[in-house]
């Protein structure tokens, strides 16, 4: 309880009067005492002159009783009076105080009286002393002594006077009392006062503390009521303006975290954060994706767990050996995983030391795959330019060295350079056609054509190859011959892509084998279907058969006299269009190649 500054308050003006009233009282108390004290000595020092007066006009000494009628006449309640003689056994004359007299008349006043008081009234002085008796201040007496002198000025006796306090102790234990309940009193309204003035102070300072409390929860639309101009008054109007500059911030921190984390959730490389002793502070969907581990386990994985089928590559152990260099990129892969490049760097804290580390996780598998295509399709290039180059410089080189005398062998010879050279003028013209379908400057001369017309005109064009392998042709379609699909293509594209996959189905089907075509409709598409009984392809092959320069048995698609492009070129053009094609194989069973293009006009008849 006292730990609130409300009760400190309290305590502290509770403190305060109490002291105040304390040294009030005492000094008061002191003062009454003082001045009562003061009033009784004046009075006994008047009524010592009258004695002393009323002394002088008799013979004081040797008329006793003359001496107590005379000072019966001054006697005052709660004041002796006592006439001594200035003899050496200190002989009292008179008292009011009959028990001071005894029995002969002739007291000895030092066994009654103070007797240092005597002496210095016989050495002509006047004093008094107060009799105080602590424990009983009711029974307390002041003593006054008095000199008397005779006409010779003579000191020949004294006047001794002793009042009673009785009445100034009573009246000062009195006041005491007053002034006791006066503290109490102003004690308890001190306490009632103290209580709602701490209250006007700390109330305002609790409602901070329960809104600033509301705060850290998250809450910021507190508000604390202002009702003063004071300093109280103006910490309410800072905090209510630290709330609202805090809600704007916190507004803007929020926003940008937002954006951040969803640029990062989203973004297209893996993003991981780790401290220095391997804890994970933050991994983004794609990081967890590339990784290949469980999104729910995740945040219970260290670095070297998260990166465990990569652990001989990648650990935190590596980067703490570095010395502060953390800066770098790796290429990481494991046997059929993903291949990728971690870029890392470190994150430091305000002081410039290394927290942790950020790295960035991008996959390039597709661009490793896409280089290793590249090295190859250069390797193929310069393959097959190679072949017919060293023929065809082989057999020049045979006829400059005389051959050329040989009339039937040059003959030959300049067949077989000029087969060689049709040959790389092919290959030059399907790279070059490759080449502009990759950079889409291929002129597209489309228009309503029937795909029928162009299977036929095929047909017509390889009627020899079909004649020469003795192998058969069926061409049909689905439904009536007048139900045909119009095409919006360039013929003479399509009909290239329809004469490549029917000469590579009479190329690669035995001797008397047959061919079906076949041409129908499926919903907004034209389906052309190509199949054969020939050798078919493997089926590990059919995955890249429509690479460049790819071939299932280079050896005997190079006697041929393909190229490996024309599939790839198909592929694109059907693209181009707006279509797909997809292979079906088997090996020793045949091969069926489906197109699908997109129908311009359906006619039914």
């Amino acid at each position: 309880m006292f730990k609130s500054i409300r009760w400190k308050f309290i305590t502290i003006y509770f403190l305060l009067v109490f002291i105040a009233m304390i040294i009030i009282g005492v000094f008061l108390m002191q003062q009454f005492e003082r001045y009562h004290l003061g009033v009784v000595s004046n009075n006994l020092s008047n009524l010592a002159n009258t004695v002393i007066t009323s002394l002088e006009a008799i013979d004081w000494q040797n008329s006793p009783s003359e001496v107590g009628n005379n000072i019966r006449n001054y006697e005052q309640m709660g004041t002796g009076i006592t006439v001594i003689k200035n003899d050496t056994n200190f002989t009292i004359v008179f008292s009011t105080n009959e028990s001071y007299m005894g029995e002969d008349g002739e007291a000895n006043a030092s066994h009654f009286l103070e007797s240092d008081l005597i002496l210095a009234a016989f050495n002509g002085e006047v004093k008094e002393k107060d009799i105080i008796q602590q424990d009983n201040k009711l029974s307390s007496s002041k003593h006054m002594v008095f000199p008397v002198r005779d006409s010779d000025g003579r000191v020949s006796g004294a006047v001794y006077l002793k009042s009673n306090l009785k009445d100034i102790y009573k009246t000062l234990q009195e006041s005491q009392t007053i002034i006791l309940k006066a503290t109490f009193l102003a004690l308890f309204i001190t306490i009632i006062l103290g209580y709602f003035i701490a209250k006007s102070v700390t109330g305002p300072i609790n409602d901070v503390t329960v809104k600033a409390e509301r705060m850290a929860q998250g809450d910021f639309e507190q508000v604390v009521e202002i009702r003063s101009d004071d300093e109280i008054g103006q910490l309410a109007g800072m905090f209510n303006y630290l709330t609202a500059k805090l809600k704007t911030v916190l507004q803007e921190m929020g926003s940008e975290k937002k954006k951040m984390d969803t640029i990062i959730e989203y973004m297209a490389d893996g993003l991981i954060a780790s401290t220095k002793e391997g804890q994970i502070i933050h991994i983004n969907s794609r990081a967890i994706e590339m990784l290949g581990i469980n999104e729910e386990i995740c945040a219970t994985k260290d670095f070297n767990q998260l990166f465990t089928s990569y652990n001989g590559q990648f650990k935190i152990e590596n980067f703490l050996e570095k010395e502060g260099n953390w800066t770098g990129s790796k290429i990481i892969s494991i046997n059929n995983g993903p291949i990728l490049q971690a870029s890392y760097a470190p994150f430091m804290d305000q002081r410039g030391d290394i927290e942790g580390i950020i790295i960035l996780l991008q996959d390039v598998t597709k661009h490793q795959k896409l280089e290793n295509m590249r090295k190859e399709f250069v390797a193929n290039v310069s393959h097959e330019l190679k072949t017919p180059l060293t023929t065809i410089k082989s057999y020049t080189e045979t006829l400059l060295d005389g051959a050329i005398d040989d009339k039937k062998l040059s003959i030959n010879f300049l067949q077989v350079v000029g087969s060689e050279t049709e040959r790389m003028a092919r290959l030059v013209r399907d790279l070059l056609q490759l080449s502009d379908l990759d950079l889409r400057q291929s002129k597209w001369n489309k228009k309503a054509v029937d795909l029928k017309e162009i299977v036929e005109d095929t047909i017509q064009k390889l009627d020899v190859s079909i004649k020469n392998k003795e192998q058969k042709i069926y061409f049909g379609q689905e439904g009536s011959k007048e139900n045909t699909a119009i095409i919006y293509a360039d013929k003479d594209r399509i009909g290239q892509v329809v004469l490549n996959l029917l000469s590579n189905s009479i190329k690669y089907t035995p001797k008397g084998g047959h061919i079906n075509i076949n041409i129908g409709i499926q919903g907004d598409t034209s389906v052309l279907e190509i199949e054969d009984n020939g050798i078919g392809i493997p089926k590990e092959d059919l995955a890249r058969i429509f690479e460049r320069f790819y071939r299932v048995d280079k050896a005997r698609a190079r006697e041929l006299g393909g190229t490996g492009l024309g599939l790839s070129i198909a592929k694109e053009i059907i693209e181009a269009h707006e279509g797909t094609i997809e292979i079906f194989s088997e090996e020793d069973k045949g091969t069926r190649t489906v197109i699908h293009l997109p129908i311009f006009i359906k006619n039914d008849v």
